[in-house]
């Protein structure tokens, strides 16, 4: 009787050692169904949708590493992983919004789809070299309303800086570098909020005429404006330094002189500019013209000298070594 009472409780101790052991395993084996996914933690609730796990309309939360500016998962949490769409690594052009170089002999354009923009800035300049380009505004097959041709012998220290009207979209800036290979420019084409410039005095110039304005040393830029009264527009505006000695040349024809009126930016460095005027259409298209200073510096004493020649160092000076 003794023997078969302690068989009894001996199987018994097995049988209950055996159940202890498989417990375990089978948490281990749920706990590697349910988190063996490369897409991260899968888990969802009976009444979860399976866009919000796939990254669809409803979103999860999603773990974004601290270093980008999100704050780390608290410790102990284990957040979801998304996987991002396939164009949220794709970057949007911002061609409009940056300097483009343009080689020599080489076009590059601007389109403005919107009809909301109404006027364009347009900005050209080298790294001191020579600038010689043509800008043209395209608006539909095979129409040019407004286009112009500018040389500036030295695009660092003058930069080319104008404003293009561009009423009634779809509308497209066209610069092409005329220089050789060897003469890159850089442009700068974006929307212009800001309202129309309005000048003061203007003064009207026959067909044929022409007009000048002499400046001080102390103004460092000009603005000119040029409109008609909505016949067409030709003329050429040239900044000289010196006699018969053009700095800066623009040449610009207009469709409409007072739906695209002609707004520029000259920069008048040193002493002695003089900006001339000329309406090259004939009489019979009259246009006005205002020409008035920016940028208006310091000003500057009249028996102060100008130095000039060259002052680099080591060159007809001492230098102390102390």
């Amino acid at each position: 009787m003794k023997f078969s009472t302690a068989v009894v409780l001996a199987l018994s101790a097995t049988h209950a050692a055996a159940f202890n052991v498989q417990a375990p395993q089978e948490s281990r084996a749920t706990t590697s169904k349910q988190f063996s996914s490369y897409l991260g933690n899968l888990e969802r609730g009976p009444n979860t949708p399976l866009q919000s796990t796939l990254g669809g309309a409803d979103p999860v939360k999603t773990s974004t590493p601290s270093g980008f500016g999100a704050p780390a998962a608290a410790s102990g949490s284990m957040a979801t992983t998304t996987p991002a769409p396939a164009s949220a690594g794709r970057k949007k052009s911002a061609t409009g919004n940056k300097i483009v170089t343009v080689q020599g002999g080489s076009l590059k354009t601007w389109s403005f789809a919107s009809p909301s923009v109404e006027r364009v800035q347009v900005q050209l300049k080298t790294d001191g070299r020579p600038l010689d380009a043509d800008i043209e505004l395209w608006q539909g097959p095979d129409n040019t309303p407004q286009k112009m041709r500018v040389y500036i012998e030295d695009g660092l220290k003058r930069p080319f800086t104008a404003l293009m009207e561009t009423p009634r979209g779809p509308n497209t800036v066209a610069v092409r570098n005329i220089a050789q290979l060897e003469f890159p420019l850089s442009a700068f084409v974006a929307a212009d909020n800001n309202a129309e410039p309005s000048l003061g005095k203007s003064n009207v110039i026959q067909g044929g005429a022409l007009r000048t304005y002499p400046f001080d040393p102390m103004v460092d830029s000009v603005q000119v404006q040029i409109k008609t009264d909505g016949r067409p527009l030709n003329a050429r505006i040239e900044l000289l330094q010196g006699p018969n000695n053009n700095k800066e040349v623009i040449e610009i024809y207009t469709e409409d002189g007072i739906d695209r009126p002609f707004y520029v930016i000259l920069e008048t460095p040193g002493s002695g500019n003089v900006v001339r005027v000329v309406n090259t259409a004939p009489v019979e298209f009259p246009m006005t013209a205002s020409v008035e200073p920016f940028i208006v510096g310091d000003a500057k004493d009249a028996q102060e000298p100008v130095l000039g020649g060259d002052n680099a160092a080591g060159f007809m000076t001492t230098v102390s070594q102390w």
